[in-house]
Parts: structure tokens; sequence; C-alpha cells
């Protein structure tokens, strides 16, 4: 048995607290090296031969281990456990707080041989909000999604066509009335969440470059026309996301000027993080012009850094945080950039809005692996780019086969908790990425046999607009088209519609029950959802005809008994 592989965290992703009176439990081994795993398991203040005793499922495989897992009871709020281990080998260890040591009985009742769980307190415990689970998320870019009031167009606003190409200083004239116009579509979609990217008053098309969060920005309306949105969103049983850019603000804030225009002198000066003055011009060390004297986000001379360890800037922020939900009732907030702000800043940001909302949902924008956030003390999850950019990496570009992508989707999925798996965000496409259809080379099929498997997953699902009407687009600004009107209740949109409500029916189990990746012996990826119900989803990702009897409550691509390439089917079972 590989000793060195035997691994267990205690108070982690690896053991977590339920609720009250259990406890989730991780174990990790190498990759088929080990016969059974028994946790043993009491109170902490009964004798260890009094133990009760429980073998653990293996609950997936990995890239080089396998994962086992087992769910505690704990009657007095506090538990303590140790491992028995077998190895195919015929090797027998206990594995342990103080390491490991050979199984004999004399080990066992060795109270040093466990780990130990003080008291199960329901402040510690990471909670995330139950509604992300039953909810189906919309993504917005409000300047290209409808123009409903060309009265606000900003000055050389383009005729709104889908077919355009558009560039970095383009304007269409999208606007929350058109948001308003549409809440009925959206409605009959299914969605049940709408994704806004920024709606404040800002210089650019994309509205990253804060001036004002106070404000909406002009060209989208006002604050009375978004409180109408938000009011008949939530009529229609719709939730509402902000997008909020709080690591940096834009360079024509009133707070940027000022130290433009008074340098040192400026009451703005330790807002930002500045190394000598004037602040201008601008010097981008990525292209050639030396170093910067003040810090930006990545080297855009547009975007100064905030300082969030300032207690100015930190009360400047929440204040604009709490504002919007406690007088326009919004239910989320999507953080720009979420790791680059500092973690005391966001364990701040996390207790206010909670004391408004202990439903809120707080996601962060992170691109990487994301454990210190997701400690239930800053986010509720991230967006899920390491999970869902691997589903790109077998399905569009072949990067991974089926193996391999059921591997590290599974290493991924042990990286958190269970209920921060629930609440990830995921998504195949945004305002920063090519559209899926444009990366599945046209093929229609295959970006929606791609959403479908993205749908069977744990986590909270978002589709990009546009994506129900099979819109196009390259990267930035290319994926910000005008959105397609035309292709309402098409072939497309009659899927993308299907999947939606397929996955709200049943979200009881696809939004919180367990999910265990598999490929079978004709090479079909298999996602078995267990909950209150079971449901298994079958992919076919080769370039065969795969035979299957099946009764399929969704398919694509499955006729007289096979499954075609492209295809998939979901069954009971």
């Amino acid at each position: 048995m590989q000793l060195a592989a035997l691994r267990h965290q205690t108070e982690s992703e690896d053991c977590f607290a339920i609720d009250h009176s259990h406890v989730r439990v991780r174990f990790h081994s190498a990759k088929d090296d080990v016969e059974k795993v028994i946790i043993h398991y009491t109170d902490n203040y009964m004798p260890t031969q009094s133990d009760e005793s429980i073998e653990m499922k293996k609950v997936g495989v990995g890239q080089v281990s396998d994962h086992w897992a087992a769910t505690l009871k704990a009657p007095y709020h506090r538990i303590k456990y140790t491992f028995e281990v077998i190895g195919k080998d015929g090797s027998h260890k206990i594995v342990g707080d103080r390491g490991i040591s050979d199984f004999n009985e004399t080990n066992l009742n060795s109270d040093s041989s466990y780990f130990k769980l003080p008291y199960l307190h329901e402040i510690d415990m990471v909670k995330t909000p139950d509604w992300v689970k039953d909810t189906v998320w919309y993504q917005i870019f409000p300047e290209r999604f409808a123009n409903g009031d060309k009265s606000n167009d900003p000055a050389g606003t383009k005729a709104w066509n889908p077919e355009d190409h558009p560039g970095r200083e383009d304007f269409y004239g999208g606007d929350l009335q058109g948001v308003l116009d549409h809440l009925d579509y959206l409605q009959k979609l299914g969605i049940n969440g709408i994704y806004f990217c920024p709606v404040f008053k800002a210089s650019s098309n994309h509205k990253y470059d804060t001036i004002d969060y106070l404000q909406i920005d002009p060209a989208f309306g006002d604050k009375d026309l978004f409180a109408k949105v938000v009011n008949e969103a939530h009529k229609r049983g719709i939730k509402v996301m902000l997008d909020a850019v709080f690591n940096h603000l834009g360079d024509q804030s009133m707070q940027w000027q000022d130290v433009v225009k008074n340098g040192e002198k400026s009451r703005f000066k330790d807002w930002f993080h500045i190394s000598s003055y004037p602040v201008e011009p601008y010097r981008d060390p990525s292209k050639g012009e030396g170093e910067p004297n003040y810090e930006t986000f990545a080297f855009e001379k547009h975007m100064p850094k905030l300082n969030t360890a300032n207690p100015e800037v930190q009360d400047f922020l929440l204040e604009i945080a709490t504002y919007w939900v406690k007088y326009f009732d919004i239910d989320a907030w999507r953080l720009d950039v979420a790791n680059e702000v500092d973690h005391h800043f966001w364990k701040r940001f996390h207790d206010e809005l909670v004391k408004i909302k202990p439903d809120f949902y707080i996601v962060g924008e992170i691109w990487h692996s994301a454990r210190p956030w997701l400690n239930g003390d800053e986010f509720s999850g991230v967006m899920n780019y390491p999970y869902t950019l691997q589903i790109e990496d077998h399905f569009f570009s072949h990067k991974q086969n089926s193996q391999e992508l059921v591997e590290h989707l599974t290493d991924q999925l042990m990286l958190y908790r269970d209920m921060t798996n629930q609440a990830m965000m995921d998504m195949l496409d945004s305002h920063d990425t090519a559209r899926i259809l444009t990366v599945a080379n046209g093929n229609q099929d295959l970006a929606l046999q791609a959403l479908t498997f993205m749908f069977m997953q744990t986590g909270s699902p978002c589709i990009y607009y546009g994506t129900e009407m099979g819109m196009s687009g390259g990267n930035d600004p290319d994926c910000r088209k005008p959105m397609d009107w035309s292709k309402e209740d098409g072939p497309v949109w009659e899927r993308v519609h299907k999947l939606i409500e397929f996955r709200r029916k049943h979200s009881e189990t696809l939004g919180r029950g367990s999910v265990l990746l598999s490929v079978t012996k004709d090479r079909l990826i298999a996602v078995k959802r267990r909950g209150s119900e079971d449901l298994t989803a079958l992919f076919n990702t080769t370039e065969q005809d795969v035979k299957l009897d099946a009764d399929p409550l969704l398919g694509q691509n499955y006729e007289s008994g096979y499954l075609k390439p492209d295809g998939f089917v979901i069954v009971k079972g």
C-alpha cells in the first residue's frame, strides 16, 4: 500500500459539519491501491472501545487518487474518528491524528489515533443559499441585450445588428428598459436568475470602469427604472445579481480625478496604490514604457486599483454593497477580480451582507483553485472556471480524453465541501470568452451536448444571453454582439428551453444530490446523480454510434437504439 498517498485533513473540505449532528468525512488513497476503508467513530468523551464503524464508499476516481466518503452521526455535537485502511496487497493500517500505524487493538483503542472535532458550532458551519441550488442563471450584458428606449442612446449609437462584429468602443443602445420589456420572454425561456454585467455609471460600453457606484448609467436608465426591473423580476420568481467591481475604480471617477489634480495633497491619495507623483502619464511595462507609478487592474491605465486595506475605502465599498440590497432588494453580488482583493475586506463584506439577507448569494470571479475564499466567511461560491474549462478541453478542443476529463472533474469536486460545490456558478461562455457555438466550430449539436453535460453537474448553471438563439462570436469583443431576437421559438431555442425546464424540474437531485462520474466500456461518459430520485446521463463524445437501450427523459441524437456522436440521453436510474 502506498502510505504516502493516504491523506485526510480534519476541519476542512475533508471533514465538515452538514448540520448540528452530522459530519461528512472524506479520505483519499492512491488509485486502485486500497480495498476498503472503515471509519471508526464515537463521542469525544466516550471510550474508544465503544466506537461505531462504517465502511466508507468510494465516491470517485481522480488522476492519481481514489476518493472515499461517509456521513457520521454526532448525537452530542462532537466527534472523534480514525480510519482503518486495508490495502489490496493485504496490508492493514490505521490512519489517525498522529500519523499511520499498524492495525491492532492497541492502536485502534488509543485515543491518540483519533482525529477530533471538539464541537459542531452552528456559527462555524459553512452555509450556502438554498435557493441558488434551484436557480438557472441568465447572464445579460446590458448594452447588447435589447434597446428599449432610444432616447438615452449614447452619441454615435450603431444600428442594432446581430451580424455585426463589435469594436471595443461601439455602442448599440441596450438598456434596462430593454430588459424590462423582455422579462416575460425570460420567464418563458425558464430561467429564474438574472446576472447583470455592471449597470453603474461608467465611460465604457462594458461599465467595468466605474465612475459612480450609486448611479445607474444614464445610457441604461435610472434608479427608478432599475427598481422596477428588480420588482418585476421578483414577481416572476426571478432573482437578480449585480456585478461588483471593487478591485478598481474608473479613471474618470471623482476620487481618481482628485488625485490627478492634487497629487500628494489629494484626500484620496491613500485610496490607491501610488508610488510617485504625478500619476499621469501612465507607464505600461507590458509595452516597454518602464515601471508604472500606480497599480491598476492588469495594466489597464483607466482602472486604478483600490487600496481595500484602507478603512475609508472599506466603508465606501460596504456602503455601496449594502445600499443596493437595502433599497433595491437585489439577491446577489458577483465580485469582479475577486482574488485580487484582500481576504480581510471580503470577510467584512460577507458579514455586512448576510446581516441584511441571511441567504444572500456572493460569488467571486476566480479562475483558479479558490479554497481560501470558500470557508463560509467570504464567498458562497465562485465562477467555476477550473471545472467548466475542463469540459471545454474534452468536448471542444479534445485536449483531454473522456477518462482524463472524468478524473480531473472528480478531483475538482474534492477541493470543496458539498454545499460549496452546490453553490458554484457553472458557465461555458460569458462576456469574457468566445461563445460556445464558435468554440464548437459551429456544431450546434456539440454545443448543446456540452451545455447539457454542464447542466447535469452540481452547481448553479448559467447561460450567456443569445445561447438560446444559437448566437456565435469569437473572443471579446466579438462575443458581445447585439442580441439576435429573430430566433425566438426556433429549434435551438426550444432545445435550450427544454434543458432549462428539465434542470429546474429535477433540481432537488441535480442541485443537491451526489454526483459520480465515470466512463463506460463503450467510452460513453456517465453522470450519475443520486438524491430524491436517481438520474443517469450518458454522453457520446466518440466518433462512433453506440448501441444503447434507453427510455430517455431528455435526449439528442438517439435513434433506433443507437446513441450517435454528439448525442446524449438522460434516464431514470
